[in-house]
Parts: structure tokens; C-alpha cells; sequence
């Protein structure tokens, strides 16, 4: 198993997470998981690697593909980690064609799903090819990676019209969110979370001025509907009648975690850019006392880790049901221990940590990593099983799409590398 180094230790931290970026998670991913032929990669895997269960391929994680391949060609030219930056960036590029030539639809949308050879497929017959806005905002994201690193403008273009296409149609109300809708009269977190992290990443390509106050926006969203001291909710009721509901007081502590080192970077990113960033949710300590309680509300002190919902007072979500599906969504699966929360949170509380100094997020970050890679890594040359049960046994259930997903793990951990690298003696980045 890999090691669960103390925050405290940097250097010895950094070679613990290259390692295992490198000899597990990306050692199965490139073994298994790239279409070389087509372009993309394969995700329809079962959650413990071992069958693929389809060849069809999930935009939305093909755009994270991009992203990811393109990011990990730029950390070996930079020497953070041993890769291929050829191969990396070759795929980055067969991936973004791949997404270009047949996921992009005449509207700005993109197709939900495409066949193996990138024919677009309707989720069922009848359906219609687009079904979320969140598939186009991970082709943006994929597509901006790859300008950073290329330098090739087109991508960058294709940018910065994927992403003001879709925060038109979110500001309009209009834009599709499977697989989990949001109910007519909440409004949803993950909405202008996802422009706030996408948005930054364009601005960081392209310098769009655009992208710049589509973040701007983003951000005033959070604060103006879903932010409440140290507390962001998952679903904002319009009326102040369904504040008793189980879809108002339950909470994500995964999103928030993950929305922390959002916000942090989008701050970072338009000051880079000579544009005023004034919103307390750029500020470091406040983002540190979110990240805080958040972690806090999602810790399980029965069994360790995350839990994927909680209540906004803490335990099992409870409060008036209205109906809606997702609902049951959240009542069946509350106490299970996914693989994107503990990865994401590992890396917000480190980075929150190395920016403000706080013991209390380094004594969270070293809870938490002790529980994440004793229960989720599949062991050497693996990557995690990324379904866990409340006591950490592994489940065959689909969460969101079905697929094993390549990016948040590979993601938190690149990230971690890059940071880490930056506040090390140059004689210790290696």
C-alpha cells in the first residue's frame, strides 16, 4: 500500500505521492485505459478494474482525459514527475479531436455520449444527444489544458465559446444536469462551483476577460445564495417555505472541500491576470475555517472517512421529502466512502495548510490520508477501488455515471506534486 505521510514532512510527502501517481494509479490507467485508435479512453470498467463493461465513451470523461493527459505532459517537461510527455500529450491531442469532430453539437452543446469510434448516442432511444451541461464544462476544461500546454489557439477557442455557452444557459435557467437534475425551484451548488473551477482554467489559457467575470459572477452566486458563515449548502430553495426539506439541509462535504481549492486558484489565477479578485471566498483563512467545518461535518467517527451526505447539523440527512429522485439518492447512499472526496479533500487541506500555516488543517489532512490509503488503494500497480461501504468494503454501484473514473484521483494528486514542488528547497523537488 502506499504511504500515509504526515503534511509536516513535504519533501517526504511529495516522493510518497509520486510514487504512487506514478507506479499505481497512472500504471493502470495508461495499461488499460487509452484508445489509441480512436482517440479517448476507456472508463466502463467495474469498480474494481477488472472487467470492462462497455466500450462506449462518456464525454464528460473524455474532456477530464484531455485535461489530465495534457497536465501530466506539462509536469514532465517541468521534471515533477516521470512520464512520457510525447505520448501524454499525443493522446491529449487524439482525445481533444476525438471530442472536436463528433461530440460538439451545431447548438454549443455537446453529446452526452458517443460510440467507441465517436458516433454520438442518445443515453435511449429517442432521447436527445445533449443531456448536461457539465459534459460540455469538462470538454472546455479539457480543451483549455491542452492550449496551456500546446500553445495551439484553437483549443483555447473553442475554450472560451463551450464555456460561454454554457454559463448562458445556466444564467438562463435552461441548462440540463443529468445525471442528477435539480429540482424546479432549488438551484444547485455544483452549478456555479463547476464555472468557478473551469472558468479559472480558461483564464489561466486564454486570458478571456469573459471567462474572467464568468467566474466573477460564479463567485457572487455562491456568496449571495448558498453561503453561510463557514456553512455552503448543496441546493438553495427559492422559497423560504422549503428551507425545511431534505434537499435544503443536506449537504456535500466532498463540493465544499473540492469548491475550496476552486476558489483559492480562481482567486490566484485573475490576480495573475491584473484582475481585481475582492470576494472573501478568495481569502485563504476563510477558505480554511469552510474546508474545516466541512471535513468535520463529513467525518464519520463510527468507522473514519468521508461520508458522501450529511445533514447541515451533522448525522444522517434528514428533513421534509418532496418527491424528487435525487432524494433517494441521498438517503440510500449517505454512508458510503467515495473515492473523489477523500482525493479531492487530501489535496484542499495540504494546499489550505502550506497557505496559511493552521495546525488544525494539517492534523485534518494527516486524519484523513491515514484512513484514504488504508482503504481505497488496490495495491501496487493498481489504482483504487473506488466504491467503498460505510466500513470500507468495496461495492459494485454506479455513482453518477458508470464508469471508473480516471480524473479526480490522478488530478488530486498531480496537484499535490505541483504544489509541493513549489514550496521545497530546488534541491529537495525531486
Amino acid at each position: 500500500m502506499p504511504e500515509a505521510v504526515s503534511i509536516a514532512d513535504p519533501a517526504a510527502l511529495r516522493r510518497a505521492t509520486a510514487r504512487h501517481l506514478v507506479d499505481d494509479v497512472l500504471a493502470w490507467w495508461l495499461a488499460n485505459g487509452p484508445d489509441d485508435r480512436h482517440g479517448g479512453v476507456f472508463t466502463c470498467w467495474s469498480n474494481d478494474g477488472g472487467r470492462m463493461l462497455s466500450r462506449d465513451k462518456y464525454t464528460w470523461s473524455q474532456g477530464r482525459w484531455v485535461w489530465l493527459m495534457a497536465r501530466l505532459a506539462r509536469a514532465g517537461r517541468l521534471g515533477l514527475v516521470e512520464i512520457d510527455r510525447v505520448a501524454c500529450l499525443d493522446r491529449a491531442h487524439r482525445t481533444a479531436i476525438l471530442l472536436r469532430d463528433h461530440a460538439l453539437l451545431p447548438d454549443g452543446s455537446t453529446a452526452y455520449l458517443l460510440a467507441q469510434d465517436g458516433t454520438p448516442k442518445p443515453l435511449a432511444p429517442g432521447q436527445d444527444l445533449h443531456a448536461s451541461v457539465f459534459a460540455d464544462l469538462f470538454t472546455t476544461l479539457g480543451f483549455a489544458a491542452l492550449a496551456a500546454e500546446s500553445g495551439e489557439g484553437e483549443w483555447g477557442e473553442m475554450a472560451e465559446e463551450l464555456l460561454a455557452n454554457a454559463a448562458g444557459r445556466i444564467a438562463a435557467g435552461t441548462a440540463r444536469t443529468e445525471p442528477y437534475p435539480i429540482r424546479a425551484g432549488f438551484r444547485g451548488f455544483s452549478l456555479p462551483m463547476i464555472l468557478v473551477g473551469v472558468g479559472a482554467e480558461v483564464v489561466d489559457a486564454t486570458g478571456s476577460a469573459a471567462a474572467a467575470e464568468t467566474v466573477l459572477g460564479a463567485v457572487r452566486e455562491i456568496e449571495a445564495d448558498f453561503l453561510a458563515g463557514d456553512d455552503i449548502a448543496e441546493m438553495a430553495p427559492a422559497s423560504a417555505d422549503d428551507a425545511d426539506t431534505l434537499l435544503a439541509r443536506h449537504r456535500t462535504p466532498g463540493h465544499v472541500l473540492e469548491a475550496c481549492w476552486f476558489l483559492l486558484r480562481a482567486g490566484q489565477s485573475l490576480r495573475r491576470r491584473g484582475i481585481a479578485a475582492e470576494s472573501r471566498l478568495f481569502d485563504a483563512g476563510i477558505l480554511a475555517d469552510i474546508a474545516i467545518r466541512a471535513a468535520a461535518l463529513g467525518w464519520d467517527e463510527d468507522q473514519g472517512g468521508l461520508l458522501r451526505y450529511a445533514d447541515r447539523d451533522g448525522g444522517a440527512p434528514r428533513g421534509r421529502r418532496t418527491g424528487d429522485r435525487y432524494e433517494d439518492l441521498v438517503i440510500d447512499t449517505w454512508d458510503t466512502k467515495l473515492w473523489w472526496p477523500h482525493a479531492e479533500a487530501l489535496y484542499t487541506l495540504a494546499l489550505l495548510h502550506i497557505e496559511t500555516g493552521r495546525a488544525d488543517l494539517a492534523a485534518w489532512h494527516d486524519r484523513l490520508a491515514a484512513y484514504t490509503y488504508r482503504v481505497f488503494p488496490a495495491g501496487p500497480g493498481g489504482e483504487w477501488v473506488q466504491i467503498r461501504d460505510r466500513a470500507g468494503a468495496a461495492l459494485d454501484k454506479t455513482v453518477a455515471l458508470p464508469v471508473k473514473d480516471p480524473f479526480h484521483i490522478a488530478r488530486a494528486l498531480l496537484l499535490m506534486i505541483e504544489r509541493l514542488a513549489e514550496v521545497l528547497p530546488p534541491g529537495q523537488r525531486s
